[in-house]
C-alpha cells in the first residue's frame, strides 16, 4: 500500500456544495453509531497491538482512538461557540502535539471510549434539535481563515469517524488481528 492510501483509506472528505437534510440525518446516523463501532473494532485488542502503528511515521492505535476523542470535544465545543457567538475564529491546536503527550501514549483505551460514548450521546441529541437557521451558522478557522458552516462541519466529523475507523479496520486486516 502505498503512503497516501495509508493516511486516506476512505479519501479526503467530500463535502457537498449543496447539503441536504439527508446528508445530515446520515451523518449524525454516523456520528451516533460511531461508539459503538469503535468500541467493537477496538475491545478485543491487546496492549501490543495498541501500541502498533497504523502506519510508518503513524500514530498507534492508542494514541488515535485518544485524539479522536480529543478532535470531537473541540468540535463539539466550536457548535457551541458557533451558536452563541457572531462567526466566532475557533481556537485551533496541534493535533499531533496532543497525540504526544502523556495520556494519549499511556492511558488506558477505555477513558476515550467511555469520553466518546457520553459527548456522541450528548452531541447527537443537541445536533437532532438545530434548526435549518442555525445549521447555517458559521466559525472561522484560522488557518486560511475559512469560514465553516455548521453543516459542513457535521459532514467533517462523519467523515473524521470514518477515516481513523478505518485506519484502525485496515490496519487490523493487514496484521491478521481478526
Amino acid at each position: 500500500m502505498d503512503i497516501e492510501q495509508l493516511k486516506y483509506p476512505i479519501g479526503k472528505p467530500q463535502i457537498p456544495k449543496a447539503i441536504s437534510q439527508q446528508h445530515i440525518s446520515d451523518w449524525i446516523s454516523t456520528l451516533e453509531a460511531f461508539p459503538k463501532r469503535l468500541h467493537n473494532l477496538v475491545e478485543n485488542l491487546s496492549e501490543e497491538q495498541l501500541n502498533t502503528k497504523y502506519r510508518p511515521d503513524g500514530w498507534t492505535i492508542r494514541q488515535v482512538i485518544h485524539h479522536v476523542a480529543d478532535s470531537h470535544h473541540n468540535s463539539y465545543t466550536r457548535f457551541k461557540w458557533a451558536l452563541t457567538e457572531h462567526q466566532p475564529v475557533i481556537k485551533a491546536y496541534y493535533e499531533d502535539r496532543w497525540a504526544e503527550l502523556f495520556d494519549s501514549k499511556t492511558a488506558p483505551i477505555q477513558l476515550s471510549l467511555d469520553t466518546l460514548k457520553a459527548l456522541h450521546a450528548k452531541w447527537v441529541y443537541f445536533l437532532k434539535g438545530l434548526s435549518s437557521e442555525e445549521l447555517e451558522k458559521v466559525f472561522i478557522h484560522p488557518e486560511g481563515n475559512e469560514k465553516v458552516s455548521l453543516k459542513e462541519n457535521i459532514g467533517i466529523y462523519a467523515w473524521h469517524c470514518n477515516h481513523h475507523y478505518a485506519h484502525i479496520e485496515q490496519l487490523i486486516i493487514r496484521k491478521g488481528w481478526l
